[in-house]
């Protein structure tokens, strides 16, 4: 797989974000893949996709627990742009399974509990998005977590078995930022309250001044083990998610 990944970092080096996403549409037809939690740098990518109609499917995971903003930057994305943004759902029967035998709220009692609901909610269903793709586009960046600096702009995520790349992940916050207000684009407004990192809404809350980024997500845990699998590291280690 090495070689794979240098053949593709070679078409790529060099390039501008949206630069490589249209060479790697080009070197992946029907098999690249971008994943969005309508984040501020996933609105960023998803405007560098639409804007340049490029040949990338743009995909979510709703998990039936997101906020009220998170829904009103999705429609609202889905009404500027003009373009599908598909969502992937928990199985029925498994999230039924969870829900009757420990209620809604079971994630607060154990870490356990809380890695079986973002399974149900998140890892299974992403696993069927990313099933039929080679390439997987996400929105991180080396600065929002610890972990996250030990990644790679292109790597390989041996868990998923499909190539991952990050088209910001050397931008800053403040590089994000300025992307989305020249170029007009939605995006959640849980960002200018505090939420630099959001997800469902049982599971985040705002982060306090002094704190880290990654604070907001499953703050009732260990800081150190916070993660849910959506993302593994080129050792395939778990990292936080997104």
């Amino acid at each position: 797989m090495s070689k794979v990944l240098e053949h593709i970092k070679q078409h790529t080096e060099g390039l501008s974000p949206v630069e490589a996403l249209a060479k790697l549409a080009e070197l992946f037809p029907g098999e690249i893949i971008f994943s969005t939690s309508f984040g501020w740098e996933d609105q960023a990518i998803t405007h560098m996709i639409f804007k340049n109609n490029l040949p990338i499917k743009v995909f979510t995971l709703e998990t039936g627990r997101l906020f009220p903003e998170t829904y009103y930057v999705w429609n609202r994305t889905l009404e500027m742009y003009g373009k599908p943004i598909h969502a992937y759902y928990p199985q029925h029967e498994a999230l039924q399974r969870m829900v009757d035998a420990k209620g809604p709220n079971s994630f607060y009692e154990s870490v356990d509990n809380r890695k079986e609901c973002c399974n149900i909610r998140k890892i299974e269903p992403l696993k069927r998005a990313l099933t039929g793709n080679k390439l997987w586009i996400t929105g991180i960046r080396a600065e929002q977590s610890a972990n996250r600096q030990f990644m790679e702009p292109m790597e390989w995520d041996e868990s998923n078995q499909i190539v991952k790349f990050h088209p910001i992940y050397n931008w800053t916050l403040d590089d994000v930022k300025e992307y989305i207000n020249v170029n007009n684009i939605p995006y959640n407004v849980l960002h200018d309250r505090g939420f630099p990192s959001i997800g469902c809404a049982p599971c985040t809350r705002a982060v306090q001044p002094g704190e880290d980024f990654r604070a907001g997500r499953w703050w009732w845990e260990d800081q150190s083990k916070k993660e849910c699998g959506l993302h593994v590291g080129h050792d395939n280690n778990l990292i936080t998610n997104e």
